[in-house]
């Protein structure tokens, strides 16, 4: 947490130091202020504007009552409260929590991920988010987002005004062009140096609330194989938010395997099976398409 709190102290002076070269000490105080605004406002509703960024729609337990039923008990095993349960239409399959604190937290599941596993294979990734909210990362994940767009935005502005930074003490042409470059990849690697370890942590929490690491090495490697030819439009329009899902859902066409907010799949899916004390075991045969388990009795997958 100590080592978290310096990060994000890192992120918060990086955003005050580009508003200095823009507008020197009186641009300095206004990114201040907008920064402590804006760390106020993650705390508050970014779990909301998450969710709405990723168009998640809310399931109740008539809707997916085995899918409830399971996020309900695995909730029950890690010591949480039900968390609010959305689910995104998407064909990429991730999934990712958000809220401030255990009371207000919700996990978010894409009707990708639902179609390619198996009950044991969404029950690992569920246990594994609601790992992240045990442990309270969702907050710190949330500011980290805010932060991280918000320098983008900064930057972005400071490369449009410098054309009059010459005379206005703004940065000018070199440090417009420093700014758009330098500002974004300072963000991206406090962002990866906050999620690696905390994915790691979650892994390991993850697994043991499950009951089997096995589930969720299986159910990374279904995500890792099943992301490929899928490119998740809203992830890519805001990729501040990458790092809340549970495996990066970027397509890698800018610099984003090389920044990777998350650590190496194979790395993590190791760290498991050693957990288990077995080599990893093929995955098991996903359910058929369009006859979900997640859905009411007698009814075909809602979410396909």
């Amino acid at each position: 947490m100590f080592r978290t709190f310096i990060l994000l102290a890192g992120l918060t002076a990086l955003f005050v130091g580009i508003g200095y070269m823009l507008g020197g000490s009186g641009g300095a105080t206004i990114a201040f202020l907008i920064a402590a605004g804006m760390n106020l406002f993650a705390w508050w509703g970014s779990d909301g504007v998450v969710l709405r960024m990723h168009n998640a729609q809310p399931v109740t337990p008539a809707e997916a009552p085995q899918l409830y039923r399971m996020v309900e008990g695995l909730a029950a095993r890690a010591g949480l409260p039900m968390p609010a349960l959305y689910v995104i239409h998407e064909d990429q399959p991730n999934a990712f929590a958000t809220g401030r604190s255990p009371e207000r937290a919700a996990v978010a599941v894409n009707t990708g991920l639902l179609d390619l596993m198996n009950e044991q294979e969404v029950a690992g990734v569920i246990a594994h988010e609601l790992a992240h909210i045990k442990h309270r990362d969702t907050l710190i994940m949330a500011v980290t987002a805010t932060l991280a767009g918000a320098i983008g935005f900064l930057t972005q502005f400071g490369m449009m005004a410098h054309g009059r930074g010459d005379q206005r003490g703004g940065p000018g042409l070199i440090g417009g062009l420093l700014l758009m470059i330098l500002g974004p990849l300072a963000a991206a690697l406090v962002q990866m140096a906050i999620s690696r370890a905390r994915e790691y942590e979650a892994d390991a929490e993850g697994a043991r609330i499950c009951g089997d690491p096995a589930w969720l090495a299986s159910s990374l490697a279904k995500l890792e194989q099943g992301k490929i030819g899928r490119v998740n439009q809203t992830a890519e329009a805001n990729p501040a938010s990458a790092h809340m899902f549970i495996i990066n859902p970027l397509s890698g066409l800018r610099l984003d395997r090389l920044f990777s907010t998350h650590p190496p799949t194979e790395e993590r899916i190791a760290r498991l099976m050693a957990m288990a004390g077995r080599p990893m075991a093929p995955p098991l045969p996903a359910p058929r398409r369009g006859a979900s388990p997640w859905a009411a009795p007698g009814k075909r997958n809602p979410w396909a």
